[in-house]
């Protein structure tokens, strides 16, 4: 039996497979429900770079393919390609700080959103300067998410740098822990690329949510993360 013919044996569970980082480049990606990249689609934005990614997209497996933004992809002039009716009829969803519902093979109905901002650190797009800007970007989230793409990793979760330094997001950290945000099962996010793994979090000290860094750059493979519908 195939990958593909055992996930179609396996209708009481969804298979998100989660990428990111990817810079223009074409990686082995296993097949899954979900293909959900985080970020960094190209290395400097152009609608040359970024067609590269969205032709290689186009070629995967998944029937349903959620992508975001991150801070080297500044993708003003390829809005419309990005929410081409040629992308959707790929099953490939472009969110910038919106929401999805989708609804997979198996019947299952999941509410993703998706934000490309990450904090300042050098030139680059969606990015923002203070700690109340992250609180406004973050505090659109709505309840009823349940997969959640971020660029940035959250303050203290799959964050730290080669030098030892926690680099993500502190507001976006804060808004993870809130209440109301009880039902999102999954968060992914790249952005440092030698941070990349997988860990349970939650709320409350509960383990019931998986944090994904999905970076790819430096040849680390994707992560999958099965979960029950």
């Amino acid at each position: 039996m195939s990958l593909l013919e055992s996930l179609k044996s396996r209708p009481s569970w969804t298979r998100f497979v989660c990428v990111s980082d990817t810079h223009s480049r074409i990686f082995p990606v296993p097949p899954g429900d979900v293909l959900l990249h985080a970020g960094d689609l190209s290395s400097w934005g152009t609608l040359a770079q970024l067609q590269v990614t969205l032709d290689w997209i186009q070629t995967l497996p998944h029937p349903v393919k959620i992508l975001i933004a991150g801070n080297h992809d500044d993708v003003d002039a390829a809005q419309a390609v990005f929410y081409s009716q040629q992308l959707r009829d790929a099953g490939i969803y472009y969110l910038e700080h919106e929401s999805v519902q989708i609804v997979t093979d198996n019947g299952r109905k999941w509410e993703i959103y998706g934000s490309p901002s990450a904090p300042r650190y050098a030139i680059g797009a969606f990015q923002y300067e203070t700690k109340e800007e992250g609180n406004e970007i973050y505090k659109e989230i709505p309840p009823s998410t349940e997969i959640l793409l971020t660029h940035t990793p959250p303050h203290g979760i799959c964050d730290v740098t080669r030098k030892g330094v926690p680099a993500g997001c502190k507001a976006l950290a804060k808004r993870m822990q809130s209440k109301d945000l009880r039902q999102c099962r999954l968060h992914v996010f790249g952005h440092i690329h030698e941070a990349h793994g997988a860990v349970l979090t939650g709320i409350d000290g509960r383990d019931d949510r998986t944090s994904v860094n999905a970076a790819m750059h430096a040849g680390e493979q994707a992560i999958i993360v099965d979960l029950k519908n």
